[in-house]
This record gives structure tokens, sequence and C-alpha cells, in this order.
């Protein structure tokens, strides 16, 4: 894949998922990206645990593999003045700077936006936050859980009808990256407006914004029909039964998709062997199905545990109608799509160690990137010190110190 980012230097300042996974993206374009850890406990995913998985589990870190994948690291104390000031060089032969840490924090530490910009005017810098930079709880922390998910709307609207139980993050940091491929996305427009004008912005995400992105087509639904929520889930009464989800003879899940259920109804039926149901007048268009949904799902229902998954997705692929079988994560393992187009990628530690990543989703020239591991905790430290110039006895100084590891 042509690396579209390549002569780009990133600098990153940040923790958990969201500003590393969007770094990481600029990482796969080609960008020389140089994280910055903490000396002594490094990023906090190093050590984090979530849906049983911890730290370790089959020789890897599963939290931070994916998000820093492809980047240099240098393990500084930003408290001690001299990290502080390998911050500072850094950040002036920075293109773009990524930071996700508190406002109070930066401000304490002292690399806010007028801190590098004093250093560094081209700079382009992005903050990543739970709730905008602006109104009440602009200074709060967040999780994607809370804010891109329960906040957003996204929890309320997943839930099942008549039922009282929120639906949790469906996986670990789920939010959060949509979040940094979207953030990753702004950066690429910013370098573009600073190559055209010499203006470098201050760009900023949050969770909460993204979460409204995502749900803001529901947000105009209810608005412009005048309900505080649209109906929920349910598919024993879903308004078109063709688009629906089918339990099959093997236990596995057929998910149909047909919007516009009046242009495929008819090949459907005769496809799968409802053709004594096609022109029944219960069933005849797409208001009369809606009318008679529950008698309508009752009989796919029927119709679907005859066969197995395999035998439907068989029958399917005959027909025109948009449809899928329904997957565990895991499956995608096996899905020869997913294989065929690059969207998974087994990664060579060159230590013994393998694991499978995904690729970022966009694609340039139908290439998706070659990932690069992800580092060991300080790997690049004394590597990218002498890059600045710096001599050995300078590097041990600052070890002694504790600003380095």
């Amino acid at each position: 894949m042509p690396k579209v980012m390549k002569g780009v230097r990133v600098l990153e300042a940040a923790e958990f998922a969201m500003a590393p996974s969007a770094a990481a993206v600029l990482a796969d374009w080609g960008a020389d990206v140089i994280k910055i850890e903490h000396a002594q406990r490094g990023d906090a995913t190093r050590n984090s645990s979530a849906w049983g998985v911890k730290p370790g589990d089959g020789n890897f870190t599963y939290l931070w593999e994916p998000f820093n994948r492809g980047k240099r690291v240098i393990g500084v104390d930003l408290s001690v003045p001299e990290g502080r000031e390998i911050l500072i060089e850094l950040a002036k032969q920075a293109d773009i700077f990524i930071t996700n840490y508190l406002p109070a924090a930066r401000r304490k530490l002292r690399f806010d936006v007028e801190d590098l910009r004093a250093v560094n005017p081209n700079l382009i810098y992005a903050r990543g936050s739970a709730h905008g930079p602006k109104g009440p709880e602009a200074e709060d922390g967040g999780f994607d859980g809370l804010t891109y998910w329960m906040r957003s709307g996204a929890s309320a609207a997943a839930m099942p009808a008549n039922t009282q139980t929120l639906i949790g993050l469906p996986a670990p940091a789920f939010g959060d990256i949509q979040v940094g491929m979207e953030l990753a996305g702004g950066l690429a427009a910013a370098l573009y407006h600073r190559e055209k004008t010499g203006e470098a912005l201050t760009v900023d995400i949050s969770l909460l914004s993204a979460g409204v992105w995502a749900m803001q087509a529901y947000l105009i639904g209810t608005n412009l029909s005048g309900q505080r929520e649209l109906p929920h889930m349910d598919r024993e009464r879903a308004f078109n039964p063709i688009w629906n989800e089918y339990r099959t003879k093997d236990g596995h899940y057929i998910a149909l998709a047909m919007f516009q259920s009046d242009r495929y109804w008819a090949g459907f039926c005769d496809t799968v062997g409802l053709e004594h149901i096609k022109n029944d007048p219960r069933f005849i268009d797409m208001a009369a199905r809606e009318k008679n949904r529950e008698e309508c799902i009752k009989l796919l229902d029927e119709e679907f545990a005859k066969r197995t998954c395999e035998e439907w997705e068989t029958l399917l692929r005959q027909q025109k109608g948009q449809w899928s079988r329904v997957q565990l994560t895991s499956d995608l393992n096996h899905d020869p799509q997913v294989w065929a187009n690059g969207y998974l990628q087994e990664v060579d530690y060159g230590d013994g160690r393998k694991i499978t990543l995904a690729s970022n989703p966009v694609q340039f020239n139908e290439t998706s990137p070659e990932l690069r591991p992800a580092p060991e905790h300080g790997q690049h430290t004394e590597e990218i010190l002498l890059e600045m110039g710096l001599e050995w006895e300078e590097i041990i100084a600052l070890k002694e110190k504790g600003a380095i590891n």
C-alpha cells in the first residue's frame, strides 16, 4: 500500500485506546510515530485486563498490541524537568502532537497547546477528550463505555423490547477505536489545510461528539416523530419480516436485510420454497406484511428451522436480497472474504510470537497497510535520544535522574 503519510512525524503522549488508536492509523499509513510512555509503568493498557483476558495471556498484552502497532516508544517521566525537555525537543521536530491527557495534567506538565506552539508554530495539536474542550465537563475524564455508548443513547436504543437490561459495550475499546479512526481522518485534513494555507490547526474530538455523530439518524427520527425514543427491537414484531434474524436447524442465525421488501419479496419466496405465500393477500406487499407481521415472521421461523445454516447460505445466494450469516467475532479468523481483502493480518514479532491484528479499514490502491509489531516498553528510548543528538554520557545521566527508562 502507498505510504501516504511517509515523511510525517507524529508525537504521541497518550494512554488507553482512543488517541493511541488514531496514532496507530497514521503509523499504518507510513508516519513515523513516536509514543511517549511513562518511564517506569508505561501506558496503562500494558497492565490492563478486560473481558476476562489478562496481560500476558497468549504471550501478548491484547489491549496494547492493536493500538500501538508500528510505533516507536520512548520511556520518559514528564514530571521530571529533564523529561519534559525531551518532549519539548521532540515536539520541535513533529508535524502532529496527539494527546488525551486531561486539561489539568497538560497544564501541570506544561505541554498544552500554547506550550508546544511556542517552540513549534507549525505543530498540529490534536486533543482527544471525553466531553469536548468547552462546557461544564470539559475538565472531566470518561470512557467509551460511558460517554460514547451510554450517554449517546446507543445502549438504551440497543435494548430489546420488554427488557430493562441495558446493553453494555459489545467489545473492549469499541467506541475508542471508532473515535480514533475519525481523529486520524481529521488529522489528514489538518495536514492538507496546513499544506495549502500554512496554518497549523488545533484538532479536537471527543467520545461525546463521536457518540452524537453515531446516533444522529436515531435522534433525527425522534425529533421528527415527536417520540422520546424509537421503537425497541422486537424480532417477533419486526415491521419488515425480511429485515429480521432467523434461527436455523443447527442453531445458527441468518440475518435478512431486505430494506426494499417489495423489490425482493417475490424472488425470496421463489428461491427458498415459499411460493405458496408469495401472493397471499396477507403478505402481498409491504403494507400487508407489516399489518400481518407476527404471522409472517412465525411462518418464516418455521421455514428457517427446517434447514441448516449452510443449506440456507446456498439457497440465499441464488436470490438478490441482502443477507448475512450471523457470526461470532472469532469466526472472522476463518472468513474467506475478510482474508481475501487483507482485513486481518498475521503479524510476526520475530521471537516465535505471532498475533492476528485488524488492518485499519481504509485502503489505497486496493491494498491494506503492512502491519508492524507494537513495541516493548521503552524499546526505542536510546535510539530516539541518539537521533536527537545526545551522547551516551547524557543518556546515562538522564537514566540516573529517572527522566527515562
